[in-house]
């Protein structure tokens, strides 16, 4: 199963998505496992996320907290439909070869419906060097975190997509014959990057399919709309049409004030969003109420086609 063409960045973003993220943290299998399966059989929601953090990103760190890729893989075996993946892995958790399979693994679970999402996961991010130290993992600086995505991201699509043994001589990674197979089912597992900053918006337009951010509250209209010009730029600057880029939001569901919600959402589109996370606070609202009272408002007013309009 293909993820659809507008989540997978091979054509040009010409209607909205909807799709939901659920932060595996205080918080059942169970629980997540439910609204992963209401939402699969929802037509308006598309893709469902996670994350990639190994305790809790805020408060008493001894909470649980649920591992990205492994819960990732038993949701893509109990759903059908969703195009599924982590918002976003980090880059530094894992070496990229392995990560390769990992991801690898989970588009041959789920039937080809993976969007591998991936950032720096670098110092850069609150909370992260003592989730770090926590793990025993030594994180790089910012720079170097940079350099090792982009040349992650070079040699994860050669691991999926060559035949023969890889041999790989970069400047933070080096692989002698590494082998990746079963290879994804998708003939281009497409990439989600998340991250701002000019360095990361350069790694963005020669590496990804659909690029990220966190929208209102965390950051305001006018910041998405800066940014998304800013990585227009560096389309331009290496050639690239920015339109082969999706423009990717979480927006916070307010379950209390559904109208704020879909006046956000709506101010995204406005700018030219057309990929739009909901991320759902705890207790997870029900699928059919985020389709009711969120989806089919907004593309009943939105200027863009939705999935309704899809052939």
């Amino acid at each position: 199963m293909q993820v659809p063409s507008t989540i997978s960045g091979t054509e040009t973003p010409s209607r909205l998505s909807f799709g939901i993220k659920t932060i595996p943290q205080r918080t059942s299998y169970e629980e997540i496992l439910r609204v992963w399966r209401e939402a699969d059989a929802v037509a308006l929601i598309e893709h469902a996320w996670l994350w990639d953090h190994l305790m809790p990103f805020r408060g008493d760190p001894r909470g649980p907290m649920f591992e990205g890729w492994t819960l990732l893989a038993a949701l893509a075996a109990r759903t059908e439909r969703l195009g599924l993946g982590l918002m976003v892995a980090s880059n530094q958790y894992r070496p990229p070869a392995i990560l390769a399979k990992v991801a690898a693994t989970v588009d041959v679970v789920s039937g080809g419906r993976l969007v591998f999402g991936i950032g720096a996961g670098g110092t850069q991010f609150a909370g992260l060097p003592a989730e770090a130290e926590g793990f025993g993992l030594t994180l790089p600086s910012h720079r170097d975190a940079l350099e090792q995505l982009a040349e992650a991201c070079t040699l994860i699509r050669r691991l999926w997509s060559e035949p023969e043994p890889l041999d790989f001589d970069g400047q933070h990674y080096r692989l002698a014959g590494a082998i990746c197979e079963p290879k994804p089912v998708q003939s281009r597992v497409p990439i989600l990057m998340g991250g701002w900053g000019e360095r990361m918006l350069r790694i963005v337009a020669e590496h990804a399919d659909l690029w990220n951010m966190p929208g209102p509250p965390h950051f305001g209209l006018a910041q998405v709309r800066d940014k998304s010009a800013a990585l227009d730029a560096q389309c331009a600057a290496i050639g690239r049409d920015p339109a082969t880029i999706v423009r990717s939001v979480q927006q916070t569901v307010d379950v209390d004030d559904p109208a704020a919600t879909r006046a956000a959402l709506l101010e995204l589109i406005d700018i030219g969003v057309h990929h739009l996370v909901l991320n759902l606070p705890q207790p997870y609202p029900h699928a059919q109420w985020l389709a009711e009272q969120i989806v089919e408002p907004v593309l009943a007013q939105a200027p863009v086609a939705g999935i309704r309009d899809r052939p």
